[in-house]
């Protein structure tokens, strides 16, 4: 069976400004997420998920999602605050205002989704050959399956020259995943690379990370809500307190109730986290325009 694409796409863009879910980089005002998701049906799957914020509904079927549905199998589901949370839990948060994280995200999606899955970002770009090895693995599992997967890319090959950056330098023996520990600040000092979290840690930049390109099969769903559970009834009046997929990956392997296979990746990441990113972005999009690795107009050229 062909794996579905799901997209964490209902981010606040806080440091960016703006909705950079939508944010145009190509000739065309293509977004990264046009580009994923050509790669993805390149690649051989068969469907994307969206998840999105309500709000951005509209801009977002305008400036993407109609587009792309007359090119693939496309649809969209919702996150908010109160999916998935009971009366109680409702109002114990009621001063939050951004949805529970990306682990929170891919619940949401649990009914639009019935094949194995892989699930990106969408304000980073992967390349298309971690998509087809990531893909090639999910067309070969059942979808109860507890052997999951994962693409590393190489730390040094993620960094941001306008910022710091997230990633989940991963512990990785014999091709699977030991353990995922989320760094939420790193970045250049001077020549070197270091992680500004609880206390500052000198990386070699050779560390294998997670770009959250993980790939599941539907069984995962029971491991992740159980996750959520025990992580709102601490949480739930927290105002910025987030279930993090990485983490529930990390409990995936440390509870031994499924295994997550390294797939390594050395493309060079580029990504839309700040405002100055995005020329960053449409040259190196331009730069793979004029390289055929995709054609000027993506969608409608075949």
């Amino acid at each position: 069976m062909k794996p579905t694409l799901v997209v964490l796409a209902a981010g606040m863009g806080s440091r960016y400004g703006g909705i950079k879910q939508i944010d145009g980089v190509g000739r065309y005002n293509e977004t990264l997420l046009d580009y994923a998701t050509f790669d993805a049906r390149k690649a051989g799957f068969g469907s994307v998920v969206y998840i999105i914020r309500k709000d951005i509904e509209s801009a977002f079927r305008e400036r993407i999602f109609d587009r792309i549905a007359k090119n693939f199998d496309a649809r969209y589901v919702f996150q908010s605050r109160e999916s998935l949370l009971n009366a109680a839990q409702i109002e114990a948060s009621k001063n939050r205002l951004k949805p529970w994280g990306t682990a929170h995200a891919i619940l949401c999606a649990k009914d639009a989704v019935t094949t194995p899955f892989a699930v990106i970002n969408a304000d980073d770009y992967y390349g298309r050959a971690a998509f087809e090895a990531l893909g090639g693995y999910l067309s070969g599992i059942s979808n109860d399956c507890v052997e999951h997967a994962m693409v590393a890319y190489v730390l040094g090959n993620t960094l941001s020259k306008t910022g710091s950056v997230s990633r989940g330098v991963c512990g990785v023996k014999d091709g699977y995943l030991l353990t995922i520990q989320e760094h939420k600040k790193i970045s250049y000092t001077n020549d070197r690379i270091v992680s500004h979290a609880d206390s500052k840690i000198t990386l070699t930049g050779d560390e294998p990370v997670s770009m959250n390109f993980f790939g599941f099969s539907p069984a995962v769903f029971d491991t992740f809500w159980e996750s959520f559970e025990q992580f709102i009834e601490k949480n739930m009046a927290n105002e910025t307190a987030e279930c993090l997929l990485p983490e529930c990956a990390d409990t995936i392997v440390s509870s031994k109730k499924g295994k997550i296979r390294v797939f390594t990746s050395k493309e060079n990441w580029f990504g839309m986290t700040y405002p100055e990113d995005r020329d960053i972005v449409r040259a190196e999009i331009a730069k793979k325009i004029k390289e055929t690795y995709y054609p000027e107009r993506l969608w409608g050229h075949e």
